[in-house]
């Protein structure tokens, strides 16, 4: 074997030194960096659903017995399932391997080296990700002083060469919403506007009725949020049916294992109990705002999703974070442009919300 040949120079050049996303640690990893118990960590740092997901999704797990079986590759039954679900018919829908895997998909349809996609920044990560793998020119346009879209700057920016604009609905990581009209005036640049869901059902206003009067619009959802399924990678895209025919086309023909169907189907069929626990959640959040309120030069910022921003002490941010994992309080910090000194911080349940708050409190107070 001839050792001195250079793998890696024949890797593709962009890929050389690429910029990985920056995922969770799994709780074992948090628990001995903190030298704590697993089950005395608050992990608040990937806006999980801390009730998890229906009971009748361990059952039906337990219970199913094909297995052996490759996943129907045309998703019919998952299909039926999710057009009671969103209301759309069958043929406008694509289920995937989690949301990541349906912006890989939207981007190998439309995007193409040398093309540009635009992000309202900040906001999810995956977008720019997904993007620079292509290679794609990231176009970053900047929200306003509150985080709100600017509709204006992003016209100026789209170019011949923009392909997509994302827009996560309510945005991550700072929990704000876009307006229809801010939305019907993307769509009205002409180029293919995905707008994220990922959060629709904490914060209850959803732009799929806007389908039918715009083919250029794609929605995404997944069933890691509300519906507790994060470990098992539920995600779907509804869309124009063309849209939708090229995309089931050029996906993996097996991209979701039956066992994420099984959940997935288990998990519609007890929609009402999953549905009561966004409730305790949006109580929960509130909570959490007014206490952190409370607290000397923090400020947590209005949010419509299942996590909120909170501004630190200007020059700490980091300082507190590290304090928080020395205490097994995780969350999700940010150090750059408009976010320095920045937390989000997932909404969980009222023991999860007290611990984070106390430590908060401490870590601010140099304790």
């Amino acid at each position: 074997m001839n050792k001195k040949v250079n793998v890696k120079g024949m890797v593709q050049p962009h890929l050389q030194t690429p910029k990985g996303y920056d995922g969770i640690r799994s709780l074992e990893a948090m628990a001995a960096d903190a030298g704590i118990p697993p089950d005395k960590i608050i992990r608040l740092n990937g806006n999980e659903n801390s009730y998890g997901p229906s009971p009748k999704v361990a059952k039906a797990l337990a219970s199913y017995g094909n297995y052996n079986r490759y996943p129907d590759p045309q998703q019919r039954e998952i299909k039926k399932a999710l057009a009671v679900y969103t209301g759309s018919p069958e043929e406008r829908i694509v289920a995937g391997n989690g949301s990541d895997e349906m912006i890989d998909l939207v981007m190998r349809l439309f995007v193409g080296p040398g093309d540009n996609i635009i992000e309202p920044v900040p906001t999810f990560g995956m977008y720019r990700f997904s993007a620079r793998l292509i290679p794609a020119e990231v176009i970053s346009v900047k929200r306003d002083k509150n985080f709100e879209l600017d509709v204006e700057a992003i016209a100026l920016a789209k170019n011949k060469k923009t392909k997509i604009i994302f827009i996560a609905h309510p945005n991550n990581p700072t929990g704000n919403a876009p307006s229809e009209s801010q939305i019907r005036a993307l769509l009205e640049m002409g180029v293919i506007v995905v707008v994220d869901e990922a959060y629709y059902e904490y914060c209850g206003q959803s732009f799929i009725g806007l389908l039918d009067e715009y083919p250029n619009l794609i929605i995404f959802r997944t069933f890691s949020k509300w519906a507790g399924l994060a470990g098992l990678r539920v995600g779907m895209g509804v869309m124009d049916p063309e849209i939708a025919k090229l995309m089931m086309t050029i996906k993996p023909p097996y991209n979701m294992n039956v066992a994420a169907e099984v959940a997935l189907k288990a998990s519609l069929e007890d929609k009402e109990l999953l549905m009561s626990r966004i409730t305790p959640v949006i109580k929960e959040r509130e909570r959490m705002f007014d206490l952190i309120k409370k607290i000397p030069g923090v400020t947590p910022i209005p949010s419509q999703a299942n996590f909120m921003m909170v501004r630190l002490p200007k020059g700490r941010g980091v300082e507190i974070y590290q304090s928080l994992a020395r205490k097994g309080v995780f969350v999700r910090y940010y150090q750059d442009g408009d976010m320095a000194d920045c937390l989000r911080v997932s909404v969980g349940q009222g023991w999860e919300t007290d611990g984070f708050v106390k430590a908060l409190r401490e870590a601010v107070a140099g304790k």
